[in-house]
């Protein structure tokens, strides 16, 4: 998740797969004046928290290429993200799982089916609590290793101070890369973690993306270490 942030209008984005739940529920808060976008699942949301960082997230647990806990987990252990308020919505309403959202970072809960006036309320209070971003926001959450330097507020990269020009998935790569130095990761994790549980493409699709991305890299290429029969790491 590599996101940017735009002006000072507040963004809601709504993560759910079943597409009458979702249409409705971003209907509703848009009557209520509140800009929502609906994301059908894990690839999709982040996607669009790699062109801008949400001011909220509503959250369904059970979605088709991961659950909902885990991207309410990721969301706490990425910079940038970490501090984005958190509604799960969803039908599982036992107090174990009411529980377990909760001790895991979410700061709201609202069992299906739900009322929608009473969601649009809560969403209030919820980006109430969304605390304002400011420059040192953004600085705070730069990824910088060796002459490498990453944004993902403000989706810019540089190397030795000049500006990369990445894709969207190569810049996913490279924040994912320099989050943990010297770790070593197989080409099966970086599919998942990079393009989504959903991805269906081969394992050759990351080896293409190292490619690209060290022709980019230039004279620094070699930052981005092949291990044999393992997979790929950033020198540390």
């Amino acid at each position: 998740m590599q996101p940017t942030q735009q002006g000072n209008s507040r963004v809601i984005y709504y993560v759910e797969d079943e597409k009458n739940i979702r249409e409705l529920t971003v209907y509703a808060l848009a009557q209520a004046g509140i800009e929502a976008k609906g994301l059908p699942d894990d690839a999709a949301f982040r996607r669009a928290c790699a062109e801008r960082v949400p001011d909220a997230v509503l959250l369904d647990i059970m979605l088709p290429d991961t659950d909902g806990l885990q991207i309410l987990h990721r969301i706490r252990q990425t910079p940038g993200l970490s501090n984005v308020p958190v509604m799960m919505l969803t039908a599982r309403d036992s107090e174990l799982d009411t529980v377990t959202a909760l001790d895991d970072g979410a700061d709201d809960y609202l069992a299906k089916p739900f009322g929608m006036m009473e969601m649009v309320s809560r969403v209030r209070a919820l980006l109430r609590r969304a605390p304002a971003r400011s420059a040192a926001d953004d600085a705070a959450d730069t990824l910088e290793v060796g002459p490498l330097s990453v944004s993902p507020s403000r989706h810019e990269a540089t190397c030795d101070g000049k500006p990369l020009n990445l894709t969207l998935r190569e810049f996913d790569l490279l924040a994912f890369l320099m989050r943990s130095p010297g770790v070593v990761f197989n080409r099966e994790t970086l599919l998942q973690r990079v393009w989504g549980w959903d991805f269906d493409g081969g394992s050759r699709t990351v080896d293409v993306h190292v490619q690209t991305l060290r022709q980019k890299l230039g004279d620094n290429s070699g930052l981005i270490e092949t291990v044999r029969g393992v997979g790929y790491r950033l020198k540390g």
